[in-house]
């Protein structure tokens, strides 16, 4: 069975939009937009060079809310994988999944409650039938309380980066005792953390 780090993609690969928060729904809407964070190829370069698999999973609602298509989306993700080759041609993103869901959409197919939307497992779960995944020893990094969630119900190990949302995330995580394995500055933190665990 192979191994897998479950990403979240904003604030975690990509840099938030600036000045957004989680109350102003700062959505990344446009490829001009994408912007990777600091050490972030490195990161997923060496996540492949220890045996894992890199599996983005993320929310994306701004599709229901009918700011954003699927075709808009596909180029931003397909922009973000341009940018991580660039940077280090071992930065390979195995699989991308995303959840267009949102309960109080505008756009009436997305306007549900799916199990596919983190903090639910249901992303988790498509990606480790496709990609024959030990959950045991799979990693969810993430900088969202949701993720957290997301990991902690799928039985992950978890890890919490400081970036993007981190802290507000840390913060709700503690008040929930949601279990946070470790918390790294960034992805390349994160990444060197399980990589020290593997040797």
């Amino acid at each position: 069975m192979n191994r897998a780090l479950f990403l979240d993609r904003d604030g975690t690969i990509l840099k938030e939009i600036e000045g957004a928060s989680p109350e102003t729904l700062g959505y990344l809407t446009s490829v001009k937009q994408v912007e990777l964070i600091e050490g972030a190829a490195e990161a997923i370069a060496i996540s492949h060079s220890i045996g894992y698999k890199n599996i983005i999973i993320t929310n994306q609602s701004a599709i229901a809310r009918g700011i954003l298509t699927e075709e808009e989306l596909n180029n931003i993700n397909n922009k973000m994988t341009d940018l991580l080759l660039e940077q280090n041609p071992s930065a390979v993103i195995d699989d991308i999944f995303y959840s267009p869901y949102f309960k109080n959409g505008l756009v009436e197919k997305y306007a549900i409650d799916s199990p596919m939307r983190k903090p639910d497992i249901g992303m988790v779960l498509e990606a480790q039938t496709k990609h024959n995944i030990d959950i045991s020893r799979s990693y969810m990094i993430g900088d969202a309380y949701t993720d957290i969630k997301c990991g902690v119900n799928a039985g992950l190990i978890n890890i919490l980066v400081k970036t993007g949302y981190g802290k507000i995330a840390y913060k709700k995580c503690l008040d929930e005792n949601l279990k946070i394995d470790f918390i790294a500055s960034n992805l390349l933190d994160a990444v060197q953390y399980i990589q020290r665990k593997n040797q």
